[in-house]
């Protein structure tokens, strides 16, 4: 895996069309710059922007979940394992080349199923043979050939075995007669006639050092006696030396090792790393499958996300974790408030409707050329954030950038805006889960606030839905602890809204925004924005009562 150096772009929570449109156009923007930036979303689109994209062509943003990085982001050592059927000697040998301390043992679908360190290879080296008595016995013949860098000149199919080891030195009749060979592997030298009375014996195996081949008088005596032959091309010494490297390494693996996710946090690998006694550890996969090795040095030099913020510049609005990122630049339109960095940051923040605005100013004065496409979607950003040039926080800077961006996309802008605010998100689920999609929550003078948002493309058939939309507002502003939930159902269309409340503070809302006597929803001409109209407005009421 390599650190990952991507520079990421990202709006707020509960993304809106401007703030995905704004992240896309400037991620776009810092590419052609030679930047590798990406845009991300932190939670689900909603239906208009997922409309601006299909129309447009663009694919949905990288959904990121956390600014922390993530094990998969940093660079770790590649994923070289061994399997179960591995012999201990070839895993030492490879420990050797690749210089590992450990190696991680994978099935035939890199499924990690063990863990083998030098530690357990030095056990094998150290510990008594008779301790290996086990592990021989169930070692496949073909495992001592390729161990001792011999080969097979005969394989029974009757295996007999009991783990044991002989070595023969002396040669003649007397001196073989002294030796207990029954079902052991005995490792000898040339001699055929000692091999011809180690066989009627019933030896289970003979190892032979100095030797290339035998007669078929041994082989069919070796066949009728079920023994098998081996040739060593070592000697004696490291002969019986390595035949106890010739079993798998499934016999000393250590079974369910400890290992990390690599979807885990390094931050909190590094932590769990430190009071551990290994070097390193395997990564996995969500599907347990081997993707490489994290070492504690992996841990000390990673580097923080890089972030770019995009339509906010308030913490809590941001991705989880961004205390731990690297913040480079901010693009808002919004009020400064809780945002601080160790580090210098270029921070643009002005005074106009849609972050789209900005980013489509900034393509301009780096003389950035924009396609049509990108421009659509800018121009669907800053039409939806504006209600369609209608909110107090409209500027004619926004309507110099519409006209721009709508003759460049080539769209007449009042028939995009009717087409635009004609998708509804009234469509599927219920009322209280469109409240959920678009909502904020303020403390004005200690008052929990809740404010929900529906943007319709007509608003009357609403007020004919006021039971099951009041219902649905007391539901959501009981849970969510609100002292005042308003609901605001909008047609930028008809530049129109009405007003829904609930809590012990309703009536708070409607000294705001009366409704008409005997009219309960009435419709508020001109109103369109949350935060510009009915939020200074309302907090003047709250302000006379808290």
């Amino acid at each position: 895996m390599a650190q990952d150096n991507r520079i990421y772009v990202i709006g707020h929570r509960d993304p809106h069309t401007d703030s995905v449109a704004s992240a896309i156009a400037f991620a776009a923007l810092k590419r052609e710059q030679g930047l590798d930036a990406v845009p991300c979303v932190l939670g689900k689109i909603n239906k208009e922007s997922q409309y601006l994209l299909d129309r447009f062509g663009f694919e949905n943003p990288e959904l990121l979940e956390t600014a922390q990085v993530q094990l998969k982001e940093i660079d770790i050592d590649p994923p070289e394992a061994i399997t179960p059927d591995t012999t201990i000697y070839r895993t030492i040998r490879l420990m050797r080349k690749t210089k590992r301390q450990n190696f991680a043992v994978v099935d035939d679908e890199n499924h990690l199923v063990g863990w083998v360190s030098k530690t357990d290879l030095a056990e094998i080296a150290i510990s008594d043979t008779k301790d290996a008595h086990g592990m021989i016995r169930k070692t496949p013949v073909v495992n001592f050939a390729n161990t001792l860098k011999g080969k097979v000149l005969y394989e029974s199919p009757i295996r007999k075995c009991n783990g044991m080891v002989s070595v023969v030195t002396l040669i003649g009749d007397m001196e073989l007669n002294n030796y207990e060979v029954a079902d052991r592997i005995v490792i000898l030298g040339c001699d055929e006639e000692a091999m011809k009375i180690l066989i009627k014996k019933g030896a289970g195996m003979l190892i032979l050092i100095w030797t290339e081949s035998v007669s078929d008088e041994i082989l069919a005596l070796a066949k009728e006696h079920s023994c098998s032959i081996v040739t060593s091309g070592y000697g004696a010494t490291n002969t019986l030396r390595y035949l106890y490297f010739a079993p798998p390494v499934k016999n000393i693996m250590t079974k369910n090792p400890m290992k990390f996710y690599e979807y885990e946090l390094a931050e909190e690998a590094g932590r769990k790393m430190a009071r551990t006694r290994f070097r390193a550890y395997p990564v996995v996969d969500a599907e347990e499958h081997l993707v490489g090795y994290a070492a504690r040095h992996h841990l000390l030099n990673y580097q923080d996300k890089q972030l770019i913020l995009v339509d906010h510049n308030e913490f809590s609005q941001s991705v989880k974790g961004i205390e731990n990122a690297r913040v480079l630049q901010v693009l808002d339109h919004h009020k400064v408030t809780d945002f601080n960095s160790p580090r210098p940051v270029n921070f643009r923040n002005e005074i106009v409707g849609s972050t789209c605005t900005i980013v489509a100013t900034i393509f301009r004065e780096n003389e950035i050329p924009i396609d049509e496409n990108l421009a659509g979607l800018l121009l669907g950003g800053l039409l939806s954030d504006t209600m369609n040039l209608q909110t107090p926080t409209t500027t004619p800077v926004d309507r110099q950038n519409a006209n721009i961006l709508a003759a460049v996309a080539g769209l007449d802008l009042d028939k995009f805006a009717e087409e635009l605010f004609s998708v509804t998100e009234d469509e599927g689920g219920s009322m209280e889960e469109l409240m959920m999609r678009d909502i904020y929550f303020e403390d004005v003078y200690g008052v929990r606030l809740m404010c929900c948002k529906l943007n319709v493309p007509a608003v009357e058939s609403y007020r004919e839905r006021a039971d099951e939309i009041q219902q649905a507002l007391d539901h959501l502003t009981r849970n969510k602890n609100a002292d005042l939930g308003i609901l605001c159902i909008t047609s930028a269309l008809e530049n129109r809204s009405i007003l829904f409340a609930s809590g012990d503070k309703a009536e708070w809302l409607f000294e705001a925004y009366p409704d008409e006597e005997g009219e309960p929803h009435s419709i508020h001409e001109g109103l369109v924005s949350r935060k510009m109209q009915i939020g200074p407005e309302l907090s003047n009421v709250i302000s006379k009562y808290a």
